[in-house]
């Protein structure tokens, strides 16, 4: 299905900054009812130093690197076959508003289920900050699963 010599390949890495405007906005849609996600002054009297970022976010900002189809385009698949499966997060460190963050994408794994009706691809992303110590591993399985064919029983 797929070429498997691209497992272990990094991606494009890339950097962003966290914005407070953006946290405020994922803080209402996901209905954060604690006010450090979403009231500076309660951010920084609970000890931190801007609005700190939600686990989840770390997803968000994930999608701004250059091209959020890589992953795709490189094994040639259709994104409109594309299911989500799995998310997990290792955590290093909070990360706050008005941090830069660098991104930096690996497709760590790639195998087939059903007689390769489902395939598996699963990539690994580090996020570091402006001095290179780590604040959060990502790790990101997507299903793909293969159209079966017209007139094959």
């Amino acid at each position: 299905m797929w070429d498997t010599r691209l497992k272990g390949a990094e991606l494009t890495p890339f950097s962003v900054e966290v914005e407070r405007g953006r946290l405020l906005a994922f803080a209402k849609a996901t209905g954060q009812d604690n006010p450090v996600y979403f009231d500076e002054m309660a951010a920084r009297a609970a000890g931190h130093p801007s609005l700190p970022v939600p686990p989840t976010f770390f997803f968000c900002l994930e999608m701004d690197g250059p091209n959020p189809m890589e992953i795709y385009e490189r094994l040639g698949i259709d994104y409109a076959h594309v299911l989500h499966g799995e998310q997990h997060f290792v955590f290093h460190r909070m990360a706050f508003a008005g941090e830069v963050l660098c991104f930096k994408p690996r497709l760590a794994d790639l195998y087939e289920k059903k007689g390769g009706a489902l395939g598996f691809l699963v990539w690994e992303t580090r996020v570091e900050d402006s001095a290179g110590a780590a604040v959060a591993d990502l790790r990101t399985v997507m299903v793909v699963r293969q159209p079966k064919q017209r007139g094959l029983a």
